[in-house]
C-alpha cells in the first residue's frame, strides 16, 4: 500500500495540469477506501482551484449557497494550523445544521477530517477526507493515517503552488521531497522516532534529511531551520 501511494505521489510530482491532480486524488480516494478526497486551494491573488470527488451538483450547490460562509470546516480550519477531525467542530446553528443535512443529501459523508495548509503570500488550502462510517472505525483511520494526509496534503499544495500566476523562484537552494516530508513533520511536533518511523527510515538517516535541510537554509539549529523553511514557504504545516 505504501508503494502504490508513492507511486501516485511521483505521478503528482511530475504532474503538468489541474488534469493530472484530479487523477491523482482519484487514485489516493480509492487507495484509503474513503467515500471522498478533496483539495480546494486559494492563490495569492484570490483565485481559487480545486480538484475532489465531490458530484458536480454538490460542488456547484456549495457555490450558490455561498456555503462558505457558513462552513464549520472552512472557519474551524482557519483558526488552526493543526487537522482537524469534524467531530471536534461547532455544528449547533441553525444555519450549520441545515447546511450538513444538505451536505449528507449529497454523499458527503458522516465523518470527515481537513488539514490546512498555508503557502507563501496568503496562500491557503485545505485537504479533506471524508467517509461514510461509525466513530470508532474513524478515530481509527485517522490515527493509523494521519501522518500520511498531512504529508499528502503539503504534496498537493506544493504541485497547486507550482501553477502561480508569475510565481518568482524560491530564493534558498530546494529542498529535496525527503527533507521537506523531514521537515513537516518535525515542524508538526513530532518526535524525531516517530517521524522516522512515519518515514520508513532510521533515525541515523532522518538526522542526515535534517542536517542537509539546516545546512541549506543557512541554520543554526533544528529549531531555526524550521523556522526559516515556514517562512520562506518551503514547507506548510
Amino acid at each position: 500500500m505504501k508503494q502504490r501511494r508513492t507511486h501516485i505521489l511521483e505521478e503528482l510530482e511530475r504532474a503538468q495540469g489541474l488534469e493530472s491532480m484530479q487523477a491523482a486524488i482519484e487514485a489516493l480516494r480509492d487507495d484509503f477506501a474513503v467515500t471522498h478526497m478533496v483539495y480546494h486551494w486559494v492563490n495569492s491573488a484570490g483565485e481559487q482551484y480545486g480538484c475532489g470527488t465531490y458530484s458536480d451538483e454538490w460542488r456547484d450547490r456549495y457555490i450558490e449557497m455561498k456555503y462558505v460562509r457558513v462552513d464549520p470546516v472552512i472557519i474551524g480550519c482557519y483558526q488552526t494550523f493543526h487537522p482537524v477531525d469534524w467531530k471536534q467542530l461547532d455544528w449547533s446553528g441553525k444555519a450549520t445544521r441545515a447546511f450538513q443535512k444538505e451536505a449528507m443529501a449529497h454523499g458527503v459523508g458522516n465523518q470527515g477530517y481537513s488539514v490546512p495548509v498555508r503557502g507563501p503570500n496568503g496562500q491557503f488550502a485545505l485537504f479533506t477526507v471524508s467517509h461514510h462510517g461509525r466513530d470508532d472505525d474513524w478515530a481509527t483511520f485517522t490515527d493509523a493515517n494521519r501522518e500520511d494526509l498531512i504529508l499528502i496534503a503539503h504534496a498537493f499544495n506544493k504541485k497547486a503552488l507550482e501553477f502561480e500566476p508569475d510565481r518568482r523562484p524560491d530564493p534558498t537552494s530546494p529542498l529535496s521531497p525527503r527533507e521537506v516530508d523531514a521537515m513537516t513533520l518535525v515542524a508538526m511536533g513530532y518526535s524525531r522516532a516517530k517521524v522516522a518511523d512515519s518515514l520508513n527510515i532510521s533515525e541515523h538517516t532522518l538526522r542526515v534529511y535534517i542536517e542537509s535541510a539546516r545546512h541549506k537554509l543557512g541554520a543554526l539549529n533544528t529549531t531555526h531551520a524550521v523556522a526559516r523553511a515556514l517562512s520562506r514557504g518551503l514547507i506548510v504545516v
